[in-house]
């Protein structure tokens, strides 16, 4: 599912010969940041109630980071430099990677693998 998310991704930028929609593929880098930095490599605490500061911080950044990756592809296509399908293709890429990083989140949640 990733690999079809990337190749969204690349095609989006190939088929319309502009690659400003690669912008969001830098979001793609940065979402997961937060986890890495502020929680332990773990996603299990973006679930959880509990927090301090340093957990709603990075529960902020993680969210802003993905509503970045949606954000992206149209403001470009508001601004111009961007085709509509170009956006609608990667929209439909950041919708199969969620649904990648949901898939991994729910497998690491079972104790039994």
């Amino acid at each position: 599912m990733f690999s079809t998310s990337i190749l969204l991704q690349i095609l989006a930028c190939a088929l319309y010969n502009n690659w400003w929609p690669m912008l969001a593929a830098l979001m793609y880098v940065l979402v997961p940041m937060p986890c890495l930095f502020f929680g332990g490599g773990s996603t299990h605490f973006l679930t959880s109630r509990e927090g301090g500061g340093w957990i709603n911080a990075a529960k902020f950044l993680t969210g802003a980071s993905a509503m970045g990756s949606l954000a992206i592809p149209a403001i470009l296509r508001h601004a111009g430099l961007i085709e509509t399908g170009a956006m609608f293709i990667e929209f439909t890429s950041f919708i199969i990677l969620v649904c990648t990083v949901l898939c991994f989140h729910r497998a690491t949640l079972d104790e039994d693998w």
